[in-house]
């Protein structure tokens, strides 16, 4: 099989090339820059740019194209130029890869195209499954362009999977990248009130859920990437302490977490309450469903690395 990935150098991409590497898949990197980057470890690369048009025989005869690129929600402060960035980097880096897939003479099966649990905004403890609405808030409305501009290969024909990502459990990057060596060092503790739900999942899961949606064909539309049972903040700040062997003493209000990151904050202190209905359904399973055997597994793949 012939896969395509954008933001191949992140953490899901890296983790997810790795995967099919080791079973034999060929990978193309679609990458940005003025130079396709030499690679050692047996993949292919083709440049592209957000927004500029991709040639679509680049993409001609792949079976399938998994789109992870975006500028990162949590890089830096919301200001009004980053939002924007944000907003762009999604929408215009969808259309591109969609519309190229859409024009390529054999045109992949299946685009897996990123998407997020922010799509729900802020829910409470109230369950959220594939077919709730939208929220309100910034985040969610990205969400909402960033799944619409995949349209172009939907209209073609093209089978198109939004995996709304939760938290990805991993020491090697994301959020939760951050999180660990503040544990580690005994200043980890629980945010804001520690009530709101946090939609997590292990980083094996992850990879193994977006390639169960690359093989059935069965699988489309939005998609939920998240464990079974999600967390409070207050139940996975224990958890983190527990495996780390930490006091989790420390605590970082709503406000304080608010004058240091600005609007941001509030995808940290909002709740979402998402589970995995549409992977249940179609048969996935999950290898790490728990906590604490996900954050194990971060830490053991970690030091692996």
């Amino acid at each position: 099989m012939r896969v395509a990935i954008t933001g191949s150098t992140g953490l899901i991409g890296s983790a997810l090339t790795r995967s099919l590497l080791a079973d034999g898949h060929h990978v193309l990197r679609l990458t940005r820059g003025r130079t396709a980057p030499r690679t050692a470890d047996g993949t292919r690369s083709a440049l592209w740019e957000p927004g500029r048009r991709l040639d679509p025989a680049v993409l001609d005869g792949v079976d399938a194209v998994v789109h992870l690129a975006g500028a990162g929600v949590g890089d830096r402060r919301w200001t009004a130029a980053y939002k924007q960035e944000i907003r762009l980097s999604r929408l215009a880096g969808t259309r591109t890869v969609a519309e190229a897939c859409a024009e390529a003479a054999r045109p992949p099966r299946v685009l897996v195209s990123a998407s997020a649990t922010g799509y729900y905004g802020d829910t409470g403890d109230r369950v959220v499954t594939e077919s709730d609405p939208a929220g309100s808030d910034f985040l969610a409305g990205v969400c909402v362009g960033w799944e619409a501009a995949a349209a172009p290969a939907a209209g073609a024909g093209v089978r198109v999977v939004h995996p709304r990502t939760g938290l990805v459990v991993s020491a090697d990057g994301g959020a939760w990248g951050k999180l660990f060596p503040l544990f580690r060092f005994g200043l980890g503790g629980r945010l804001g009130s520690g009530d709101q739900f946090w939609p997590f999942i292990s980083l094996p899961d992850h990879i193994a859920a977006l390639r169960y949606a690359i093989d059935h064909d069965d699988i489309s539309g939005p998609l939920n990437l998240t464990a079974p049972a999600p967390l409070t903040n207050r139940e996975i700040t224990r958890a983190m302490g527990r495996i780390l062997h930490r006091p989790t003493l420390a605590a970082v209000p709503a406000f304080a977490l608010r004058a240091v990151l600005g609007e941001f904050s509030e995808g940290i202190t909002g709740s979402c309450r998402a589970v995995p209905d549409g992977l249940l359904k179609v048969g996935f399973t999950f290898r790490y469903p728990g906590i604490d055997d996900a954050l194990r597994t971060a830490l053991q793949q970690g030091q692996e690395r």
